[in-house]
């Protein structure tokens, strides 16, 4: 059985490598996910997807504007991916919800999953959304799947749990179709392994000919106030000659110049932010390189991004972990094809419906405070 796949807001292809990679066989039968199509607004964001993903079919990829596309000019699909933009739900950002100009956005994946009703679909996106307006965005989104006819399980994915080497907490929603009769359980790695940052940057050296691996030049300044900053430290934690303190008057996000602690998995890989933000070696004086970020993020030294460097690093920080992602389509394929897996009842639970519009799930008391 091969599931063909369809992909709003499909960033550079962390979901869809993930994908390509999940197989399961059961009794001699396969079951795989393969690439129909995909949609970006950002153009070195498409054109890194068509390298990595569907280079012979780069029509596949449709580099517009969510809000434009004409979704019955989409092929068929049975199986749907959907990280709508994160910006106005991060604890990071402004918490706009739907407010904002991205909160929204959701809808255009409700639009695809109402026309094309796939087999399955998975949405992604930051932990901040399950508490943005005291829950109802949350409640919002999941009331919209269910009412599609989805039987729906949401998860905070905490990826380090996942041998994934980067402290990374991303609420992933999966969908099977009501009528095909099938339970989706939340995977989970027993006794996982700890992924440091170090090991994962080091093991095996990055090649010296590798792809998005320039070092960024650091100013004279900032390499004084690093070499005052120790393993785990930040701008505001460290003890700083008073020249070097930053002058920042409210909150002090504990990521600013924060250097990587060696022994543990790195802080989340993020894609946007001005001085400070870019993630810093435990040891040299210097920010990450995009290759460096690109191995937290799970992305193999051949997966090549396309873009100047600070779009290349945007596009790595936005990403989903293509080994996360792998993980999750390998259980829904087991779902499928009968085979049990290690599992965990999710940490979020929602209201599910029967075909008669039953409640079949006795919802927590966190998701009914947003009623």
């Amino acid at each position: 059985m091969k599931f063909k796949l369809g992909e709003l807001f499909c960033g550079p292809g962390g979901i869809a490598l993930g994908s390509k990679e999940a197989i399961v066989v059961r009794k001699g039968k396969k079951y795989s996910i393969e690439h129909e199509w995909a949609t970006d607004y950002d153009q070195d964001t498409c054109l890194t997807y068509i390298k990595n993903i569907c280079p012979k079919y780069p029509s596949s990829v449709i580099c517009e504007d969510v809000r434009s596309l004409n979704i019955d000019n989409l092929s068929p699909i049975d199986a749907f991916a959907f990280g709508f933009p994160c910006n106005d739900f991060s604890i990071v950002g402004e918490q706009k919800g739907f407010k904002g100009t991205f909160g929204p956005l959701y809808s255009y994946g409700i639009n695809v999953i109402k026309k094309f009703k796939p087999k399955f679909f998975i949405a992604e996106n930051v932990g901040g959304l399950k508490n943005n307006n005291e829950g109802k965005a949350f409640k919002t989104i999941i009331d919209s799947l269910i009412d599609e006819g989805y039987d729906v399980v949401a998860n905070l994915y905490k990826f380090e749990n996942y041998e994934i080497p980067q402290s990374r907490h991303r609420i992933i929603i999966v969908g099977i179709r009501k009528d095909l009769g099938l339970t989706f359980k939340v995977p989970v790695i027993n006794n996982p392994r700890v992924i440091t940052c170090r090991e994962a940057i080091e093991t095996p050296p990055i090649p010296t000919d590798a792809y998005n691996n320039e070092l960024t030049k650091q100013s004279n300044n900032v390499v004084e106030r690093l070499k005052h900053i120790k393993p785990g430290e930040n701008a505001f934690n460290a003890s700083l000659p008073n020249h070097l303190k930053l002058n920042v008057k409210g909150a002090q996000i504990s990521q600013i110049y924060k250097r990587l602690d060696p022994l543990k998995p790195a802080y989340t890989v993020t894609g946007s932010g001005g001085g400070g933000t870019h993630i810093y070696h435990w040891s040299e004086n210097r920010s990450l390189t995009n290759r460096e970020r690109a191995r937290l993020q799970t992305f193999p030294d051949n997966f090549i991004f396309h873009g100047s460097k600070e779009s290349v690093r945007k596009q790595i920080g936005m990403a989903v972990p293509p080994k996360g992602a792998k993980i999750v389509f390998e259980a829904i394929l087991k779902t499928f094809a009968g085979v049990e897996y290690e599992s965990i009842e999710p940490n979020i639970q929602v209201y599910n419906r029967d075909l008669f519009g039953n409640l079949v799930l006795e919802p927590n008391e966190e998701y009914l405070k947003s009623n």
